[in-house]
């Protein structure tokens, strides 16, 4: 008989602002959610007024961890110091390995209508933090989908039973975009010893806490589980949208400011210091 995980914690997210002064959700990288080794941040954007996003993310840097872009509906120009330029449509991805460091730019290429998606930090384990970056831009058309009853399962990187996705990254992370039909159930079983989470972002979902009791959370929302087995939820009457994140944890400390995520308050000061210089992205 199969047995299935609870429901732990539920989080809402924080409004927050970034880049140029996008408007967007902070589910991950909060102080109620500070991080979940590997995963150290998690930005849901989801607006349909210009004025919120049209000044997009200028000209920033990068060290210590991976970036991924998910864009849902919308436009984003991306260009970078190695000389790596990119149109993100609706359904693409953009994975970045930021590495020892990288400049760059993201950019909405719309004038109206509804701009939505994710961006989420993936960390690195400190003897790859200096890596050479790496760019990958990852159509829609390449990211395969299962079809299964109920749901359907976009697998943007690590394998889902025997479809594997087209992200490379130097973490053993799993990043599936699920779709759920009306009332629609969904089950996977989670890597033993591994982090996870999931991320509800259209929709909403049902699923036991450990009372036995079945709960609906509502978008958006981080949830994490406890206990042994499989996880399954529900979409509820309007159907649910998943972003599902896996990954092995690193137990390494964790030094941040800004946009840089190194092991030491040293390192940190070290990426500054080149970013200030001129040569962080040399």
């Amino acid at each position: 008989m199969t047995s299935f995980q609870t429901i732990s914690r539920v989080y809402a997210g924080m409004p927050t602002s970034d880049g140029a002064g996008v408007q967007l959700t902070r589910m991950i990288g909060t102080p109620e959610l500070d991080m979940i080794d590997p995963f150290l941040m998690l930005d849901r954007m989801d607006n349909d007024d210009p004025d919120t996003y049209m000044a997009g993310f200028p000209n920033h840097p990068h060290r210590g961890f991976e970036t991924v872009t998910i864009m849902q509906e919308g436009q984003m120009r991306h260009e970078d110091s190695v000389g790596n330029s990119g149109l993100l449509t609706p359904g693409d991805v953009q994975w970045m390995t930021a590495g020892r460091g990288i400049i760059h730019s993201e950019i909405p290429e719309m004038l109206e209508g509804r701009m939505s998606g994710f961006q989420l930090w993936v960390n690195l384990p400190s003897k790859h933090k200096m890596v050479a970056p790496k760019y990958q831009d990852i159509p829609a058309d390449r990211i395969p989908s299962v079809v299964e009853k109920g749901c359907t399962v976009r697998v943007i990187r690590g394998q889902y039973g025997e479809t594997k996705g087209p992200a490379e990254s130097l973490m053993p992370v799993r990043v599936l975009d699920v779709t759920l039909k009306e009332k629609g159930t969904w089950t996977i079983t989670p890597a033993e010893n591994n982090t996870y989470f999931l991320c509800i972002y259209e929709g909403s979902i049902i699923a036991k806490n450990s009372e036995g009791q079945t709960q609906e959370i509502l978008s958006p929302s981080v949830v994490m589980f406890e206990g042994e087995g499989a996880i399954q939820v529900k979409a509820s009457a309007s159907g649910s949208n998943i972003l599902y994140c896996e990954g092995v944890p690193l137990n390494e400390p964790v030094a941040r400011y800004g946009p840089f995520v190194m092991n030491t308050d040293a390192e940190i000061k070290q990426a500054v210091d080149d970013y200030n210089s001129g040569v962080l992205a040399t």
